[in-house]
């Protein structure tokens, strides 16, 4: 299986449609790269698949740590249809990219997974902070991933520890957004109305204080430096799952390829708490 790579496709046409047309480019193969800023006001995905054996671990490992996994939909042992969020959908193909860790080993990279798809795998939808990006930028928030054409955020691994749970454990992944120093008591009231999207922030200023030595040195996504007068804000990131992987060593776990998420057909505005 080959890893994703960017093709001929004009993304632009995706940043107001329905979510079922960026489902339907990634089936095609038509998208297969990150689906920030693409049909913007919905709420997008993280994706775990993990074997029966290990679901119920997994799924007590999101109910510990809430931050980096909130849960938008859990199917039975080998459904591959997300009715409650995205009828009509295939979480074999609906995605742009997948990653593949086996043994604490990342071991491929593909567009599709019907080739390894067996009747055992439990597929998890868990929430994503891309979800509330239009959101903020409405309030006059600047999201600076989303001024560059490819839009990848800039995420890095913390020394922050993930409660365990049976045998998955790791550390906390989170995503850097430069904030301009008079909006982070708002982003931060803003956010915290959607625990679906990862919530308030973990952590802002100073990166040292969670592990983080260089902000330009990214584990994942891009580098979005700092601007006179803007502050590092940080989020719990969809993609600690897959530092989990590495860490537990885990026999088997499918994942997203970090910025290729599942859009759902929720809008991001209907899920706030008061």
């Amino acid at each position: 299986m080959s890893a994703p790579q960017p093709r001929t496709f004009d993304r632009s046409n995706l940043i107001h449609a329905h979510p079922r047309d960026v489902r339907a480019a990634a089936r095609r193969g038509d998208l297969a790269y990150v689906t920030h800023g693409l049909a913007r006001g919905h709420v997008q995905a993280n994706l775990v698949i993990v074997p029966e054996d290990y679901a119920f671990e997994f799924l007590l490992f999101c109910v510990r740590n809430p931050k980096p996994c909130p849960i938008v939909e859990i199917l039975e042992p080998g459904e591959t249809e997300f009715t409650m969020v995205a009828p009509g959908s295939d979480v074999r193909t609906d995605l742009p990219g997948y990653r593949v860790y086996r043994n604490g080993e990342l071991t491929d990279e593909c567009h599709s997974i019907g080739e390894i798809w067996r009747s055992d795998h439990v597929a998890f939808l868990l929430g994503c902070s891309n979800s509330f990006d239009a959101m903020l930028e409405r309030h006059g928030i600047p999201q600076r991933h989303l001024e560059a054409p490819d839009g990848r955020i800039s995420v890095y691994q913390s020394n922050i520890a993930c409660t365990p749970a049976g045998r998955f454990h790791g550390n906390l992944v989170v995503t850097m957004r430069p904030i301009p120093e008079r909006d982070v008591v708002r982003v931060t009231e803003l956010s915290s109305r959607f625990p679906i999207a990862h919530g308030s922030p973990v952590h802002i200023g100073a990166p040292q204080a969670i592990g983080i030595d260089d902000l330009s040195q990214v584990d994942w996504g891009a580098y979005n430096p700092l601007r006179a007068g803007e502050v590092p804000v940080y989020w719990a990131c969809g993609v600690t799952p897959q530092a989990v992987a590495l860490a537990s060593g885990v026999p088997e776990m499918i994942t997203h390829a970090p910025g290729h998420m599942f859009v759902t057909d929720l809008v991001i505005e209907e899920q706030q708490t008061a």
